[in-house]
């Protein structure tokens, strides 16, 4: 079940990125800078076509083959990761969910569209590299990963030792024992059974044979 969820969330946000390239191929390629995001008087963002050869900030731009075949291997490595680390940490499923989303939604531009990926957001408040739909979910993947292992991995090498205590041979039997202040007192022990008296008359013969011998 866990693995449809995880396909059916890739397969969407994968769709929703190739959807939105497809809308900005037909409505921003021919047409110049427009604003998007507005508050007030500032423009916090604008839309403008960009078609990209690189990588993150145009890194690597021309090489093709290294950017098709290095994003499968990482996506591959996602795949694996998923499946060996999925089950012991819960956040491992969102954060590389997203990230293998992204990048497949990138890796399909390579591939199919001339080894270029469309880029068309362009943050104004600083000077940045414009970017796209499947930048923003490898970026918060990246993000989840950083918080899963500073703040959901902090479990001291001590208490994993601990946990391995319990297969030692005698460790439950040994926490089982009362301890010593729970011991019973001294006086409190019962006494030892008193051994019955010998019948005097059983004893005589034995002494008369005793002084019998003695004498002989």
């Amino acid at each position: 079940m866990t693995a449809i969820i995880i396909t059916a969330a890739i397969v969407l946000l994968t769709g929703i990125d190739q959807w939105i390239k497809v809308w900005a191929i037909r409505n921003l390629q021919e047409a110049g800078p427009r604003s998007f995001l507005k508050i007030g008087s500032f423009d916090w963002m604008h839309l403008r076509y960009v078609e990209n050869s690189g990588a993150a900030f145009s890194m690597l731009s021309g090489s093709r083959l290294f950017l098709i075949v290095f994003p499968i291997i990482l996506l591959l490595l996602s795949c694996y990761l998923m499946l060996r680390l999925g089950r012991k940490h819960r956040w491992v499923y969102p954060a590389l969910t997203l990230i293998t989303a992204g990048g497949l939604g990138n890796l399909i531009d390579r591939i199919f569209r001339g080894g270029k990926v469309v880029d068309y957001l362009d943050f104004q408040l600083m000077r940045f590299a414009v970017f796209n739909f499947a930048d923003i979910c490898v970026t918060l993947g990246v993000m989840l990963t950083i918080i899963g292992i500073l703040f959901f991995e902090k479990e001291l090498p001590e208490a994993k030792k601990l946990k391995t205590a319990d297969r030692v041979p005698y460790a439950r039997l040994a926490a089982e024992l009362p301890e010593a202040g729970e011991l019973p007192e001294a006086g409190v022990l019962p006494e030892a059974d008193e051994l019955p008296d010998a019948p005097a008359a059983e004893l005589l013969p034995a002494a008369e044979e005793e002084q019998t011998d003695a004498g002989e």
